[in-house]
């Protein structure tokens, strides 16, 4: 039976590269995907890994109908075997409800790749609603971790280095970054919570007199 996967865990887990991975797989044996994603790393109209690698992608734009674009795909000729979603907590609620529709209605795979929560340790409504309607959520086993060694489960975002809570929920950027830009990083609960990232450790390690900046 078709099925809708989510595939989900922290930045820098691979979710990309199993999403690269499941589509050479299938394409080595004559399938035929179609690729989905959104506001990735290589830019508009890709799929890519932090390893390099990197294939092209239907860009999804805001209101659309990934459901329809797959229908007029196929009435045109055109061929889908399965369906890879990457970036799919950018995903609004309504169009997870249609990758739903294609596994009922068009009797298609769909895997879906995400994380479930921002940076502010809430949950994206794309990944809420998948985690509602899929048939299965599978946490990647390939464990991202935080500077202290520890697994990492939460994403930061960082500025300079520094920890941030506030701002828009979805505001682009990598793990590899430049000391002034905005970037992410990984980190356990603990670390999280207490706002310390890598750079604010070693800046309390060198000044022990001040203290990290700790949430309640």
């Amino acid at each position: 039976m078709p099925e809708l996967v989510f595939f989900c865990g922290t930045m820098d887990c691979g979710k990309s590269t199993l999403a690269l991975q499941i589509e050479h797989n299938r394409s080595a044996r004559g399938l035929q995907g179609m690729i989905f994603s959104r506001d990735d790393r290589a830019g508009e109209g890709k799929l890519s890994s932090r390893l390099g690698l990197v294939t092209d992608a239907v860009e999804v734009g805001d209101g659309q109908d990934l459901y329809g674009y797959l229908v007029d795909h196929l009435s045109q000729g055109g061929r889908a075997d399965y369906v890879i979603a990457d970036e799919a907590q950018f995903l609004a609620p309504e169009q997870i409800d249609q990758l739903a529709r294609v596994v009922d209605d068009l009797s298609l795979d769909v895997y879906a790749f995400g994380i479930t929560t921002d940076f502010r340790s809430k949950l994206f409504p794309g990944s809420q609603r998948l985690v509602e309607l899929a048939d299965r959520v599978e946490v990647l086993q390939v464990e991202a971790l935080c500077w202290c060694g520890d697994r990492a489960t939460h994403n930061a975002r960082t500025i300079g280095g520094v920890m941030v809570v506030e701002g828009a929920q979805v505001v682009v950027g990598d793990v590899t970054h430049s000391a002034d830009e905005v970037g992410y990083e990984v980190l356990c609960r603990r670390h999280h919570r207490r706002r310390m990232t890598a750079a604010t450790s070693r800046a309390a390690a060198l000044s022990p007199d001040v203290l990290p900046v700790t949430s309640a």
